[in-house]
């Protein structure tokens, strides 16, 4: 088996999930210095919306921008392990994920997954709670029902009608009484966190906060 390993290493080294370059982890020290220096950790209280706050990583600078992405819309689906390995090296977030029991990430329409061949946001969730082990994660939960525009192609206006009625529960006995987190790649206006949570909360969940990688500042719509 050894032998196997080292020969499939040969054949395919490890690169990093940044900048494709080969390197012993998933992600080089270059692009790690990179990313710290985008980091933001921040925290945002919501009185007005169905979760109460949610923490945010990067800023959706041209950097992160750039490498999200060729995460989601490249076919690069192996990146998700370089965000993992950045978050758990993170004390002050992995505290935050401690404080939760399930960590649930924004599911995408069937066709949407038949499209992109997988969601994004799920990778990155499945692979924290394999990592940290004291947080799990659910996927047979919250399901889109419909396939909806793209939220970065809508105004603030816009964004609540388009996810009207687009979410719903299955397996409520999972989440009731529960602290969920609720991941997403990025945070705009907070629109899908809300509908989201809304409908977690309708089913029985205890508290729901969100965390994101990045957060994007400005519309630019």
């Amino acid at each position: 088996m050894h032998f196997i390993n080292v020969v499939l290493n040969i054949i395919y080294p490890n690169v990093c999930g940044v900048c494709n370059k080969i390197c012993k982890q998933d992600i080089c020290s270059k692009c790690l210095v990179k990313l710290n220096k985008n980091k933001l950790c921040k925290k945002h209280i919501y009185l007005s919306k169905s979760f109460f706050y949610h923490m945010y990583i990067f800023k959706y600078d041209d950097f992160i921008r750039k490498n999200i992405i060729r995460y989601k819309f490249n076919n690069q689906a192996y990146r998700y392990k370089s965000f993992v390995n950045f978050i758990i090296k993170d004390k002050k977030i992995c505290g935050f994920l401690k404080k939760y029991d399930i960590i649930i990430p924004v599911p995408i329409s069937k066709k949407r997954m038949l499209e992109r061949g997988y969601n994004q946001s799920e990778l990155i969730a499945k692979e924290l709670a394999k990592k940290l082990e004291f947080i799990n994660v659910e996927l047979d939960v919250l399901h889109k029902i419909k396939n909806t525009v793209a939220q970065s192609l809508l105004d603030k206006e816009h964004r609540k009608n388009n996810l009207k009625d687009a979410y719903g529960i299955k397996n409520e006995e999972k989440i009731k009484g529960k602290k969920v987190l609720l991941f997403d790649d990025i945070f705009t206006t907070g629109t899908t966190a809300d509908v989201c949570s809304k409908v977690l909360k309708q089913a029985g969940a205890y508290e729901i906060r969100g965390i994101n990688p990045c957060k994007r500042l400005k519309i630019n719509v």
